[in-house]
């Protein structure tokens, strides 16, 4: 566990970078800009901050000290000695094709590759790979580092021994592992996105207000969010794309994105990280 890569500075990709960095772990985040990487770490300084005022007890190390954990860097060749991958780039395959193709050829052979995805299958990312018994699925949940737990996902051909060197991994970071096969979504997204985007239906179709809705999922059934949050929280953009996955892959038209999801995304409404959503922030 001497070098831990981590792919893509978005906001999955930051929390990551955190968390590792805050478990003891030599943390390697790369990029495409050096200006994508700046805000990277005044987004994680932030993090550690408000961490640090909510949970006193649990924060230990300063900003600066989590900071210097990270390597900041847009050479993705950094990570020819890495123990594990952590991709974390946007839900697009071509995209995913791309970076995966590069590790390939960089990464040494007993490199753990773990694709923090929402609905791309894990088998199909492995393909890329001349080793795809190192290829796991590793979902992570935003914010990474106030989650206990990750949704672990065993392609085709990842072998037991990856799992478990994947399990420890984020045993350190704090994370139990919860181990599921195989399918275009897995279980979390499967559902979720079905919620998400029924509710954005039921906008559209002029039945409720966003808050309503919400309401409706945390006092009446108790969920700490309710799916329009979470949407804005996820992003829509990537809400949408997910979608796109998911009805590709299954041909199936409950997956059909609703029209006023796309029509905020081609607006710039993509939530929380434009400032506006079903929310304004």
């Amino acid at each position: 566990m001497e070098k831990v890569g981590v792919i893509g500075a978005g906001v999955m990709g930051r929390g990551v970078a955190q968390n590792l960095a805050q478990s003891g772990v030599n943390t390697v985040l790369v990029d495409l800009s050096e200006e994508i990487l700046e805000a990277a770490k005044e987004e994680i300084y932030n993090s550690v901050r408000l961490q640090s005022l909510f949970k006193k007890a649990e924060v230990t190390e300063s900003p600066q000290e989590v900071l210097g954990k990270i390597f900041f860097t847009t050479d993705i060749t950094l990570l020819n000695d890495a123990s594990f991958a952590i991709e974390n780039i946007t839900e697009d395959w071509g995209k995913k094709e791309k970076v995966h193709k590069m590790l390939n050829s960089i990464c040494p052979e007993n490199c753990n590759i773990l694709v923090n995805t929402s609905c791309i299958s894990i088998t199909r990312v492995a393909a890329v790979y001349n080793h795809p018994e190192r290829v796991i699925g590793t979902h992570f949940m935003n914010p990474v580092p106030l989650k206990t737990a990750v949704e672990v996902i065993r392609g085709y051909h990842t072998s037991e021994q990856t799992i478990q060197e994947t399990e420890c991994l984020l045993k350190k970071m704090g994370k139990e592992s919860i181990v599921i096969n195989d399918y275009p979504g897995f279980v979390s997204n499967r559902i979720s996105h079905l919620m998400m985007n029924e509710a954005a239906f039921i906008v559209q179709d002029g039945i409720a207000a966003p808050e309503e809705i919400d309401e409706i999922f945390k006092k009446c059934y108790g969920h700490k969010m309710g799916p329009l949050e979470t949407a804005d929280l996820i992003g829509l953009d990537t809400v949408v794309k997910s979608l796109k996955v998911l009805y590709e892959s299954y041909q199936d038209s409950k997956f059909r994105c609703c029209p006023l999801l796309r029509k905020m995304t081609d607006a710039g409404l993509h939530g929380k990280k434009s400032g506006k959503g079903f929310y304004e922030y």
